[in-house]
């Protein structure tokens, strides 16, 4: 199916890139990940219906949806600006038409990415290059927080990484690269890598 097909499957509307310029240099402009990105990679890569997943940079919400309706997880997007994130909610009420009884697992929250608080619950966090490493580097700071107070394994999922979340993560945090879903295109950025926090034994 095409992008169009799929948000109609959906019932939201999520297509569309950012227009205009952002303000601040620190974070980039919105585009969603393709659907087709979403299908090959989660062919490989399962969540549970007790996950608590949440999506940096959601935008209009279309990872939240495309994981719900997959996988009846727990989702969770944060998004800075605040037209995206009433476009989000407007497509959470349509989305809820055809999964009523999902509104409990499905949030979206308008702060700064560095500024969410993790709660003790959530242990995937997904990014699609939202903003810069320095960004990155408060928000894992705050997920490692959450982890020593409440141990549980936690993956970082990145889409079309860039190599300044790949140093950041191989070299100064305790992460481990577990999981790798390269994707057709000839571009060999475009990929998904999966990087896990393990509890202590």
């Amino acid at each position: 199916m095409n992008e169009h097909q799929w948000d109609k499957l959906l019932n939201v509307s999520t297509t569309g890139d950012q227009k205009g310029f952002m303000t601040s240099l620190h974070y980039h402009r919105y585009e969603p990940t393709p659907y087709s990105a979403l299908e090959k990679f989660f062919n490989d890569y399962k969540f549970a219906h007790d996950d608590h997943v949440v999506d940096f940079g959601c935008g209009k919400g279309r990872m939240n949806f495309y994981l719900n309706d997959l996988f009846n997880c727990h989702v969770a997007g944060i998004e800075m600006n605040v037209a995206f994130h009433m476009e989000a909610l407007e497509n959470k009420q349509n989305y809820l038409k055809n999964h009523r009884y999902r509104a409990d697992k499905i949030h979206f929250y308008c702060v700064l990415a560095e500024e969410y608080e993790i709660s003790p619950e959530e242990n995937k966090f997904y990014f699609f290059n939202p903003f810069t490493v320095q960004i990155l580097m408060k928000v894992v700071n705050n997920i490692l927080i959450s982890f020593e107070e409440d141990q549980r394994d936690i993956d970082v999922i990145l889409y079309y990484p860039s190599e300044d979340y790949i140093f950041y993560l191989e070299t100064q945090t305790p992460f481990e690269l577990i999981h790798e879903v390269k994707l057709p295109e000839n571009n060999p950025n475009e990929r998904f890598l999966v990087y896990r926090l393990k509890t202590y034994k």
